[in-house]
C-alpha cells in the first residue's frame, strides 16, 4: 500500500513537472475577448469613417459629372455665339460692300443730274437772250403747214424732255440715296447685334472661367478624399491583423487552458485510481486520455441556389474595383434570396462598404469566421448570436458588383481560405 502512494506520488509529480515545463503553457497570451471585441469596434469605427468618405468622393464625383456637363454646354454654347459673331462680321462686311457700290452709282447718278441740269440750263438762257422771237421766226419760216406743225411739236417736245430728263435722273438719285441709307441703317444694326454678341461672349466666359475653377476644386477634393480612403482602408488592414493576432493569442491561450485542464484532469483521475484500486498491475499506474476535435461542416449558405459563377483565387477583375485575386466564391442567386448563417456564431460586423456593399461579418470561434458581401437587406447586426441556418441578410449587387450575387468567404485564423473546402452546394 505504501509502495503504491509513492507509485501515485510520483505520476502526480511527473503530470505537474510535464506542465510547469510545457512550452504551451508558459506564454499566456495577454490579450482578452475584451480587447478583440475594443479592437473590432475601433476596425467598425473606421470603417465608418471610410464609407463616409466614400460616399463624400461618389458625391463629389457627382459634382464633378454635374460641372463638367455644364462647362460642355457652356463651350457648346460659347461656339455658338462665335459663329453668330463671324456670322455677322460677314453680314457687315456685305453690307459695307453694297454701301460702297451704292455710293458709287449715287455719285454717277448726282453727275448725270447735273449734266442734264446744265444742258436745260444753256436752253433756258438762249430762250430767255433770244427771247420768243427765235421760235417765232423759226415757226414762221416754215413752208406749210405741216411744217409748221412739225416745228411747234419739236419746241414742245426739247422743253418736255428737258423737264422729263430732269425729273427721272432726281428720282434716280433720291431712290439711290435712300438706299444708301438704308443699308447704313442695316449696317448699324448689325453692328450692335454683333456688340450685344460679344457681350454675351464675356459672360459666358466668365462663367466658363468659374466653372473650370470649380471643376479643378472638385477633382483635387476627390483626389484628397481618395488619398484618405486609402489611409482607412490601410488602417482597417491594420485592425484585421491585430484583430487576428488577438484571436490567434486568446486561442492559444484557450489551448493552454484546455491542456493544463486535461492534465489536471488525467492527475485527478490517476489520483483517484490509485486510491480505488490496490490490487493495480505494474502496467496499470499510468492513465490513457483521447482528445476528439470536432470539426463541424459549414452549411451551403445560399439555399436558393448552388451556381458558383467565379472560384477562389487568381482572376480576371469582371468589373472596375474588383479585385483580381478573388478572396471567395461567388454565388449567382436572384436578388433578395435568403442568405444563412453557415454555422452558429457572433455578428461581428454588419455594415456598408464602398466595395464590398452591405456585408455580415460572423465569428464562429477557434480562429474561424465567415463573410457575406453585396446583401440588399441586412438582417442582423454587430453583437446579435446567430444560429447555424439562420437567415441573416438578402441577396443584392451592392459595391462592386456585376450583377445579384452572394460573395461568400472563410477566414481561417485571420487569413483567407478557399470556401470549397468547408462548403458544397
Amino acid at each position: 500500500m505504501k509502495k503504491q502512494g509513492l507509485k501515485i506520488r510520483a505520476a502526480l509529480f511527473l503530470v505537474m513537472a510535464a506542465l510547469a515545463s510545457s512550452p504551451v503553457l508558459t506564454s499566456v497570451a495577454a490579450a482578452t475577448k475584451k480587447d478583440v471585441s475594443s479592437a473590432k469596434d475601433k476596425k467598425s469605427a473606421l470603417e465608418q469613417e471610410k464609407m463616409k468618405t466614400e460616399e463624400a468622393i461618389k458625391s463629389l464625383q457627382g459634382l464633378k459629372s454635374n460641372t463638367e456637363s455644364y462647362v460642355k454646354e457652356l463651350d457648346t454654347k460659347m461656339n455658338d455665339l462665335q459663329s453668330q459673331v463671324t456670322k455677322l462680321e460677314n453680314n457687315i462686311s456685305s453690307k459695307q460692300k453694297s454701301i460702297d457700290e451704292t455710293a458709287v452709282k449715287l455719285e454717277e447718278a448726282q453727275k448725270t443730274e447735273k449734266k442734264q441740269y446744265a444742258s436745260m440750263k444753256m436752253r433756258i438762257k438762249y430762250m430767255y437772250e433770244k427771247g420768243d422771237s427765235s421760235y417765232l421766226n423759226l415757226l414762221l419760216e416754215a413752208r406749210s403747214l405741216s411744217e409748221l406743225l412739225n416745228r411747234a411739236e419739236y419746241v414742245s417736245k426739247i422743253s418736255e424732255y428737258d423737264r422729263k430728263m430732269l425729273d427721272q435722273y432726281v428720282a434716280t438719285k433720291e431712290s439711290i440715296a435712300d438706299s444708301k441709307k438704308k443699308l447704313e441703317t442695316e449696317k448699324a444694326e448689325l453692328q450692335e447685334m454683333k456688340t450685344q454678341t460679344e457681350a454675351k461672349q464675356d459672360s459666358v466666359q466668365l462663367l466658363l472661367n468659374e466653372k473650370n475653377k470649380e471643376l479643378q476644386n472638385v477633382n483635387a477634393q476627390i483626389g484628397e478624399k481618395s488619398a484618405q480612403a486609402k489611409a482607412y482602408e490601410d488602417d482597417i488592414k491594420a485592425q484585421e491583423a491585430k484583430i487576428a493576432q488577438m484571436e490567434a493569442e486568446i486561442k492559444k491561450k484557450e489551448a493552454e487552458e484546455a491542456a493544463k485542464k486535461a492534465a489536471e484532469e488525467a492527475a485527478r483521475k490517476a489520483a483517484a485510481a490509485g486510491k480505488t484500486n490496490n490490487s493495480t498491475t505494474k502496467g496499470n499506474t499510468g492513465s490513457t486520455t483521447t482528445t476528439s476535435t470536432g470539426s463541424s461542416s459549414l452549411r451551403w449558405p445560399c439555399p436558393a441556389s448552388g451556381r458558383i459563377t467565379s472560384g477562389f483565387g487568381k482572376r480576371k477583375s469582371p468589373t472596375a474595383g474588383a479585385s483580381s485575386n478573388h478572396k471567395g466564391i461567388d454565388i449567382s442567386a436572384s436578388t433578395g434570396s435568403s442568405i444563412v448563417a453557415a454555422a452558429g456564431g457572433t455578428v461581428s460586423i454588419a455594415t456598408y462598404s464602398y466595395s464590398a456593399g452591405n456585408y455580415v461579418v460572423v465569428n464562429h470561434g477557434n480562429g474561424l469566421s465567415t463573410v457575406y458581401m453585396h446583401c440588399s437587406q441586412l438582417l442582423v447586426s454587430a453583437g446579435d448570436t446567430v444560429k447555424a441556418g439562420q437567415t441573416i441578410a438578402k441577396v443584392g449587387s451592392t459595391g462592386y458588383s456585376t450583377g445579384s450575387h452572394l460573395h461568400f468567404a472563410v477566414r481561417k485564423n485571420g487569413s483567407y481560405v478557399n470556401p470549397s473546402s468547408y462548403v458544397s452546394p
